[in-house]
């Protein structure tokens, strides 16, 4: 009983991680690219899960339903929040490349508070229902238990997703431009890769990511409201530096470590104490690992 107990929890964490991973991304690419620390991120993420939200009523009201209503939703998701991405990133960022550190860095938090509040305004702070767009499927029956079929469908989503961002950096010209970029930004310029674009793409990219991330949960959850961008902002950026922040691969594990510490502390301690594990095992992975899991000790040029 008890090592079916930890396999139920284990599967519900690996679900919670790769949420956590996918929107953990976006700010992992961004920060490699630029340093910044992208604290709008959180909202792009519940901007796409509000896109859905609509567009699914609005598709369900004229007659579609089921996995055609969740792939249209899902596409204009991504669509809405790329373009916001993209927008956040020529007003609020662009204009202070050149400025101290902290300058973008409170344009991030201020960018933050604008949206949520826009959000607010625009539809409603409270909780509204998600529908249902997952329907079970007959073959889980057996697994029930231990995975849903809104699991299911978050745990292969996420895996494609993941694949095929490392096949994009990896074999494009576009993830090669990323990748010199990162190296060094003044050095890609002179070799004639347009920067400015490469950083605009980064953060569609990361901002659709964010999206698929917004559109899953939400499906899982049943619902959403105006504030569920700030702690899920805040737990895939603690995911980001977990892994190492500006590696890739180090988001995907820091986000998936996160969800399945979060999972079993509140399974075998107390829920009430879920977050307290998710920043206590923070703390101590940077006490004793401060660049994080995958991360590097970078030195700094003089």
């Amino acid at each position: 009983m008890d090592s079916e107990y930890f396999f139920e929890l284990l599967c519900g964490g690996l679900v919670k991680g790769s949420i956590y991973a996918l929107i953990a991304l976006g700010y992992t690419m961004v920060y490699g690219i630029i340093q910044l620390i992208n604290f709008a991120h959180g909202e792009i993420y519940m901007i796409g899960a509000f896109v859905a939200f609509i567009v699914s009523g609005v598709l369900t009201l004229t007659g579609y339903g089921g996995p055609t209503v969740l792939l249209l939703a899902a596409v204009i998701a991504i669509i809405y929040a790329a373009a916001y991405g993209y927008t956040l990133e020529k007003i609020a960022y662009r204009p202070l490349r050149a400025a101290p550190r902290l300058s973008p860095l409170i344009s991030a938090i201020g960018a933050s508070i604008f949206l949520t509040n826009y959000v607010q305004l625009a539809q409603t702070p409270d909780f509204l229902p998600f529908p249902e767009l997952i329907t079970d499927f007959d073959f889980m029956e057996p697994f029930s238990r231990y995975v849903s079929s809104v699991d299911l469908v978050i745990l292969v989503v996420t895996t494609l997703t993941m694949i095929a961002l490392t096949v994009l950096i990896k074999y494009t010209r576009v993830g090669k431009a990323m990748r010199a970029t990162q190296q060094d930004a003044v050095m890609a310029r002179l070799v004639g890769i347009n920067v400015d674009r490469v950083i605009s793409a980064t953060f569609i990219i990361g901002s659709a990511l964010a999206a698929i991330a917004g559109v899953l949960i939400a499906s899982r959850t049943g619902q959403i409201n105006s504030a569920i961008g700030f702690m899920a902002g805040i737990k895939a950026f603690t995911a980001a530096v977990l892994g190492g922040i500006g590696n890739i691969p180090g988001a995907v594990l820091g986000g998936l470590v996160l969800g399945i510490a979060e999972t079993l502390g509140a399974g075998y301690i107390s829920s009430a104490y879920e977050d307290v594990f998710a920043f206590g095992l923070l703390v101590l992975i940077l006490v004793l690992r401060p660049a994080g899991l995958l991360g590097k000790a970078v030195k700094q040029k003089v």
